[in-house]
């Protein structure tokens, strides 16, 4: 079905951005322009002819602008069907006009309760009623009315006015769907403030989540399943979903997967730092004094392991850093960093044998994290919690065994703990000269994760640090680390055999630190 021909157009948008050049575009095609309160300030401002809501209904804007637009003489104009004789006759029995195309988006409700410490009063008077209204109003009469809601969206509707002084049905059914899930975002978000207000809790009664799909992907964990990308709004820590792609085939499933666990890892330290990471799981880790070295200790972790990894990088990666992943005896599927210096993204494009297919991805300065929440889907309902990315706090931690570790195994102890937060339970790493060593990732006992790293790390176990993200239920774990010449342990403790577990420490001589936090990762 063809709309009539725009000649009438409703604009009253909080985010003013290009809607100067799109009411000149309008202007141009010979549309009339209406409007009120600050757009029509704007506007006019600008030198675009405007037509004043209130002068056009004859009922003034009150109570501070809360009322403006909520009259018959606008939602007659945008509710009536074209095609309706009774809808027409009634137009024109009071004189009323119609709107072919709506402008209209949102006060931003969002960006006000993300400042800190803002009033209540100052969250409601950001709640909007009219704009809604007219947005709902649009979409209803999608068949008739072109509503737009985006920035982004006012190019390709100003090419098809410009085309055929209308727009396409699929043009506004495509409007149509986007307005709801604008008005649908707009009320949940309100809804989920309030509701954390009113209850006192930490999580409102009612969840719902608006994320606008990215990318569709080639397929998910596996070839025959369908997968697709999607981004959460709002997040303004550098991340793999909004990252710029230099080079490279598309990501998949599992390199996005990959990507995400091997930048959370580096992203922490202050000092160069980069993560090897297969399966979410990290067969390398290491700083250094230069990300060169950071990169090398880590590629040194576990090189088998390396094969078709994805790269965690902290700092912008440079040209010496290039020149030793160019030339490593490795495959390497993904780095991601917040840079690339150019001279070593051309390297990286051009020099190494797997130059074609290596996705380069670039994410920008590595903020701080700031505490956000995770989801997990379970069937018939979903988990959330905390995102467990807090620092930890040695000041609180303590130390019940006979032999003490001096600073510099302490900073060790550090490292150990920093990176074993990052493995799946149950975890273990080994590490010395803060790279890893050894990993033991994902195992059911706890003595097996200790014995899968000590037979990784091999003969670099003897020296070596060892880390557990959860206490040891039994000392045997100790007895292994011992056997294998590892020289310090940290864990949370917490276990009814705590004192075994010390008293196996003592025995052998090994200096334990007792963090009183776990980190597992299922």
């Amino acid at each position: 079905m063809d709309s009539p021909k725009i000649e009438r157009a409703l604009i009253s948008v909080s985010n003013k951005l290009g809607i100067v050049d799109f009411a000149l575009g309008l202007v141009d095609a010979g549309i009339e322009i209406y409007s009120t309160g600050g757009t029509r300030r704007h506007l006019t401002q600008s030198g675009i002819p405007v037509i004043d809501v209130a002068e056009y209904t004859g009922f003034p804007e009150m109570m501070n602008g809360r009322v403006k637009t909520l009259h018959p003489k606008i939602f007659a104009g945008i509710l009536c069907r074209h095609n309706n004789q009774s809808d027409m006759n009634a137009l024109a029995e009071y004189q009323i006009r119609t709107f072919e195309l709506v402008v209209v988006n949102l006060y931003p409700f969002e960006a006000t309760i993300s400042r800190p410490n803002v009033l209540l009063h100052e969250a409601v008077e950001q709640i909007d009623i009219g704009g809604p209204s007219l947005v709902r109003a649009a979409a209803k009469n999608s068949d008739f009315v072109s509503v737009v809601t985006h920035p982004e969206q006012y190019s390709d509707v100003l090419e098809e006015i410009k085309e055929a002084s209308r727009t396409t049905i699929r043009t506004r059914k495509i409007l149509m769907s986007q307005a709801f899930q604008h008005t649908a975002k707009y009320d949940s978000a309100i809804a989920e403030y309030f509701s954390g207000e009113t209850e006192g809790e930490d999580f409102p009664s009612t969840l719902q989540l608006t994320l606008q799909r990215k990318a569709s992907l080639r397929y998910g964990e596996n070839s025959h399943q369908k997968a697709a990308l999607y981004s959460l709004e709002g997040c303004n820590e550098a991340n793999v979903v909004n990252a710029r792609q230099l080079n490279g085939k598309q990501l998949s499933y599992n390199n996005l997967m990959d990507l995400d666990s091997a930048l959370a890892m580096v992203r922490s330290f202050g000092s160069p730092a980069c993560s090897v990471v297969k399966h979410s799981n990290p067969c390398g880790a290491a700083t250094g004094e230069t990300l060169t070295e950071a990169c090398q200790k880590a590629f040194a972790g576990d090189p088998v392991s390396a094969f078709g990894s994805v790269i965690g990088i902290n700092r912008a990666l440079d040209v010496p850093t290039a020149d030793f992943l160019a030339n490593g005896d490795f495959f390497v599927e993904a780095i991601v960093a917040p840079d690339f210096v150019r001279e070593a993204e051309n390297i990286l494009k051009t020099k190494p044998k797997w130059k074609k297919n290596v996705r380069l991805l670039k994410v920008g300065r590595l903020a701080p994290v700031q505490p956000a929440r995770e989801f997990r889907n379970l069937l018939g309902g979903i988990l959330v919690q905390d995102v467990d990315n807090q620092p930890d706090s040695p000041g609180e931690w303590k130390i019940p065994t006979i032999a003490k570790p001096d600073e510099e195994l302490l900073k060790e102890l550090q490292f150990g703990w920093a990176m074993v937060r990052h493995v799946k339970s149950n975890a273990i790493t080994l590490s010395r000269n803060h790279a890893l060593c050894g990993v033991g990732a994902g195992q059911m006992s706890r003595v097996d994760a200790v014995q899968i790293a000590i037979m990784k790390a091999g003969d670099r176990a003897s020296g070596s640090v060892l880390a557990s993200d959860a206490f040891f239920p039994f000392a045997d774990s100790i007895q292994a680390a011992a056997e294998a010449g590892i020289k310090a342990i940290i864990q949370p403790g917490g276990s009814v055999r705590d004192e075994e577990v010390i008293e196996a420490c003592n025995h052998h001589q090994l200096p334990m630190v007792l963090t009183g936090q776990r980190h597992f990762r299922h």
